[in-house]
């Protein structure tokens, strides 16, 4: 078939083969929607993921809700980078909340750009993966790809752009539809994060979270998520996600528990 197998393709068709007993590996590995430039280095490690980057491919806007190690934010830049490669977009956009670019940022040491990098690095990372070092710094350095706070973002209309915003979970109410309403014409757009791990300040409303909740209904929309099953990392990362699954519940078994118990009380007065 022209696919070149690769010895993590053992046991990504092990895997799909326990999900789907009835899955064709050869549909699998040889119908990629991430184009002749990416599809050897890149692919689906199991059937979310792929249901995820053919979601991506036929909808102008995604959000991937999950925890970490399912490649939510990986994906996203491979099917943004094949889309440029493929001239569908002029530039790729990578946004993300730096939640500490408040006054505490004033204190660290650099220029801005200095400031923020330490929060972008995971694009960078998994740029420099899919595209290599070169080419990244080369597009990076004419402005196709732009990486940035999405503070940087307000203002603008992005039109033929591929724009992600990663880490959602950390953005405002307010961040949230500024970015939503900064996609233009011939543009897409995918948004990721993990609604288990907000850190905002106290009382802030996660924006993920309520876009969750307000835009799920939305012709042309689409959500797609992710649990534990999904996490392909070492193995134990999926145990420990589950480990803190658990614990999660647990806990909010017993403020449950615990309110349930004042509501009594106070009734009793």
């Amino acid at each position: 078939m022209g696919y070149p197998l690769k010895a993590s393709d053992v046991a990504t068709g092990i895997r799909v083969l326990k999900e789907d007993p009835g899955a064709s590996l050869v549909e699998f590995f040889v119908e990629s929607p991430f184009g002749p430039t990416l599809k050897s280095t890149v692919t689906a490690r199991n059937t979310k993921q792929r249901l995820y980057v053919q979601t991506i491919d036929r909808h102008d806007l995604v959000f991937a809700i999950g925890p970490a190690g399912t490649g939510k934010t990986y994906l996203a830049v491979a099917m943004a980078a094949s889309a440029l490669l493929e001239k569908k977009v002029k530039r790729i956009v990578l946004a993300r909340p730096a939640v500490e670019a408040g006054e505490r940022l004033g204190f660290l040491p650099g220029d801005m750009v200095e400031k923020v990098n330490p929060y972008l690095r995971p694009l960078y990372d998994a740029l420099y993966d899919i595209l290599g070092y070169e080419k990244t710094a080369k597009l990076l350095e004419r402005g196709v790809i732009e990486i940035a706070p999405i503070a940087f973002m307000r203002g603008r209309t992005l039109n033929d752009a591929f724009i992600i915003l990663d880490e959602a979970q950390n953005t405002t109410s307010e961040q949230m539809k500024m970015f939503l309403t900064r996609i233009g014409f011939g543009s897409r757009a995918v948004v990721t994060g993990d609604i288990t791990q907000v850190d905002l300040p106290q009382g802030k409303t996660s924006g993920l979270r309520e876009a969750q909740q307000l835009l799920a209904r939305i012709e042309g929309i689409r959500f797609v998520l992710f649990d534990e099953r999904d996490v392909v990392r070492h193995p134990l990362v999926q145990s420990i996600i589950s480990a803190y699954d658990a614990l999660d519940r647990e806990r909010e078994r017993e403020r449950e528990s615990g309110r349930s118990a004042a509501g009594r009380s106070s009734e009793g007065r």
